[in-house]
């Protein structure tokens, strides 16, 4: 059976389909239609004449709308997670939690479509506002061209669409190609509300056709979620559009002298390490621990990466499934080697197995190292000593990438000096920087991206300000 893709909320076919493979074993996860260029038009087309239809929707609609996606994402939480591990080979039990996730995003932004109401400012402060008032509001920039990548086929598309819905935006979505399926599976649900059919299209688009969409001047914003220079390169393509950058990280964790409970805290490096083999922009990378704990901590980190199950994501022992082709598994397993020619150490995994790469665990790493500089995105975390909390702040921002970092504490002086001190988009204390509660303002600063998601932080980027002066009111 063909999955239909979405045009101004209505389902087509097209003429071509494309099969989704299985990064696990190859196994079909589905086939769907591809939109053609006229499909294409029509969607940007569609987005650009419902912009006022689309803004003027009631907030009770897009509310309403917005609540029964995540409705039904929790009624079919099931049948979500197992699309998502199916197209993407994501542990079945971390799709489970990407599905709840993908409901809670939605939720958070139905609260906000009913909270969007501006605010009055008096304007008689000085003689000449006399009688003025000013009624600012936020309405929506214009259609939104949301591009997202395969890691969280859910989630990260959650973050693209609730928000703009919530603010009265049309959105084209155009889906990563190597896990279309969810996406598509999410645009049941909205046809299924009472939202504009322009309001919002679903794209499943090999990626030749994203330089198009960026190029319309149709789509005057740009939500962007993947990789550093293709992010940069839309900016500078664009330069009078606006863009909102999601590039990625290598998340650091400071082990600070203070924190006893070592092996919490090698659980949880060893977790959010290697959870979903490590393709997650906030995955641990990188662990900084005083000289006289580091050995210990690393033991601790070791025997935890080696007690995670791995290999079939569909078991639900599984922690750590394949990457998303050979390819990127080849590259990770390229960066280990390199890291050991460089002089480190290799304490557990480095082997692959086709798309498998075995969790592994790195020690005295040369920070120029790829894998210790650039973004991994694989299941590798390496472990290095210092000398001081300075240090390992310094070398946190050494990093040309400044996503999140966790700082292991319980000193509240320590933990203010490292919100004030890590050039990062957030600093999560006495836990490891893969937390993320998916209503907060959540991105980057330098290589890590522009802008911010969270359905508040992405509706206020979404928006502008419009300004009504009204005049001659007894005040």
């Amino acid at each position: 059976m063909t999955t239909p893709f979405w045009i101004a909320g209505k389902p087509r076919t097209g003429e071509h389909t494309q099969v989704v493979h299985s990064p696990w074993d190859g196994a079909v996860a589905g086939e769907h239609g591809v939109p053609s260029a006229a499909d294409v038009e029509d969607a940007v087309r569609a987005a650009d004449e419902g912009r006022a239809e689309t803004a003027a929707t009631p907030a009770h609609v897009r509310a309403a709308a917005l609540d029964h996606v995540a409705r039904s994402l929790t009624e079919r939480a099931d049948e979500f997670a197992e699309r998502i591990t199916a197209e993407s080979a994501k542990p079945i039990t971390w799709a489970r939690a990407e599905v709840a996730r993908g409901a809670s995003t939605f939720r958070w932004a139905a609260e906000e479509a009913r909270r969007l109401s501006g605010e009055l400012q008096r304007l008689d402060t000085d003689p000449g506002g006399t009688g003025r008032l000013a009624l600012v509001r936020r309405v929506p920039k214009g259609p939104v061209l949301g591009i997202t990548p395969f890691n969280f086929p859910l989630n990260l598309v959650a973050h693209k669409v609730a928000p703009a819905i919530a603010a009265g935006a049309p959105i084209v979505l155009k889906p990563a190609p190597a896990t279309p399926l969810t996406a598509l599976a999410l645009g049941e649900l909205l046809a299924e509300t009472g939202l504009p059919a322009g309001s919002w299209s679903v794209l499943p688009t090999g990626n030749d056709v994203a330089a198009t969409l960026v190029a319309d001047p149709r789509l005057p914003v740009v939500s962007f979620t993947g990789s550093v220079p293709v992010g940069w390169g839309i900016a500078d393509s664009v330069p009078r559009k606006h863009v909102a950058l999601e590039l990625g990280g290598n998340a650091a964790v400071v082990v600070c002298p203070d924190w006893t409970d070592l092996d919490h805290a090698a659980a949880r490096i060893a977790t959010f390490a290697m959870y979903q083999a490590g393709q997650s922009c906030i995955s641990v990378q990188r662990v900084y621990a005083p000289r006289e704990l580091a050995g210990e901590l690393t033991d601790r980190v070791v025997a935890a990466v080696e007690a995670l199950g791995t290999g079939d994501p569909w078991r639900e022992t599984t922690a750590v499934g394949p990457l998303i082709n050979v390819a990127a598994a080849e590259r990770v397993e390229s960066w280990i080697r390199e890291a050991v020619g460089a002089g480190g150490t290799l304490r557990t995994g480095g082997e692959r197995d086709g798309t498998t790469l075995a969790p592994t665990v790195l020690t005295g790493v040369p920070e120029d190292a790829r894998v210790m500089a650039d973004e991994v995105f694989g299941p590798v975390v390496t472990v290095n000593p210092v000398d001081s909390v300075e240090e390992a702040f310094a070398r946190v921002n050494a990093s040309r990438f400044g996503l999140q970092a966790g700082v292991f504490t319980r000193d509240v002086g320590t933990a203010f000096r490292a919100s004030a001190e890590l050039a990062v988009g957030g600093v999560v204390v006495g836990d490891v920087p893969s937390y993320r509660a998916d209503q907060m303002p959540y991105g980057g600063v330098k290589d890590s991206g522009t802008g911010r998601e969270g359905p508040a932080a992405a509706i206020a980027d979404l928006t502008e300000e419009k300004v009504t002066v009204l005049t001659g009111l007894p005040l």
